[in-house]
């Protein structure tokens, strides 16, 4: 096995997040694999749900300071870092005034979607792709995990795709429970065309909903790991319908672990260094 340097962008971790089976997988996950030798690095969104005081969170200034251009506007880039002690694990924040600062978490208190849920999608994506760029770190694959993280994608085989510095990077979706209802609004089409969105990105995101969203994250993606028995079964059947290498959930956390690291090594290949 090769050693290889993992990214792991993920919606929630415990305990930053409340637990529930999304946030304790992206919590354990990343630590079990630095045990095994890997080198990783994790992100985040900075919701306004997590509190800073008491998880001691500051600001990265030499990451901090970038100005991203969504929707023709400027909105600065804010990075912020945090720890969970036990694990000896630094977790990365993607941090905005206008997208996060009191904004609670992915969905509305009520559990609905945000009206500018496609800007902070793009914001969260190109921020995290840019953050680790600034950090000079370059990663052998990058595993998301949840909707929120569904444009690290296309960011990274689109807007990237001339840049040497992720040249080689193998993406790996992880599929949870984690649906939402309704649609995304604002004219994501758009928006992801100023952004240098191609015919072919434009027609895989022609439908903004759940299932839209995720089936074009899949499609852009080299490898699929089924992290929960309740993910959505068209998603499933859908990733298996187009050949992607798929990983099956199992219930026993530390198989399971054992056999995504094995997963990894089979999506990355050889590695040079």
């Amino acid at each position: 096995m090769a050693k290889g340097r993992i990214l792991f962008v993920n919606q929630e971790i415990a305990p930053f997040t409340a637990e529930t089976e999304q946030s304790l997988l992206c919590r354990h996950l990343p630590a079990k694999l630095q045990e095994m030798g890997r080198e990783i690095r994790v992100f985040m969104p900075k919701f306004s749900s997590i509190s800073e005081r008491k998880h001691q969170l500051h600001e990265v200034i030499r990451l901090s300071g970038m100005n991203l251009i969504v929707n023709n506007c400027d909105h600065q880039l804010i990075i912020k870092v945090g720890s969970i002690p036990t694990a000896r694990m630094q977790i990365y924040f993607i941090d905005n005034e206008e997208y996060f600062i009191n904004r609670g978490g992915a969905l509305t208190a009520d559990g609905k979607l945000e009206n500018d849920t496609d800007e902070r999608l793009l914001f969260f994506g190109r921020g995290t792709l840019e953050a680790v760029r600034k950090l000079a770190w370059q990663p052998h694959l990058i595993n998301y995990c949840g909707w929120f993280s569904s444009m690290i994608p296309f960011y990274l085989r689109r807007i990237n795709k001339e840049n040497a510095f992720f040249s080689g990077t193998k993406m790996v979706i992880t599929l949870v429970d984690d649906a939402f209802e309704g649609s995304i609004t604002g004219g994501l089409e758009r928006k992801m065309k100023n952004d240098g969105a191609t015919a072919k990105d434009l027609r895989l995101y022609g439908e903004s909903d759940y299932l839209g969203i995720m089936k074009a994250a899949i499609t852009y993606s080299q490898g699929v790991i089924i992290g929960s028995p309740n993910a959505h079964p068209e998603l499933v059947a859908f990733a298996k319908e187009n050949k992607r290498n798929v990983l099956d959930y199992i219930a026993d956390r530390d198989e399971f672990f054992t056999r995504i690291n094995k997963f990894y090594d089979t999506i990355i290949g050889k590695i040079d260094n």
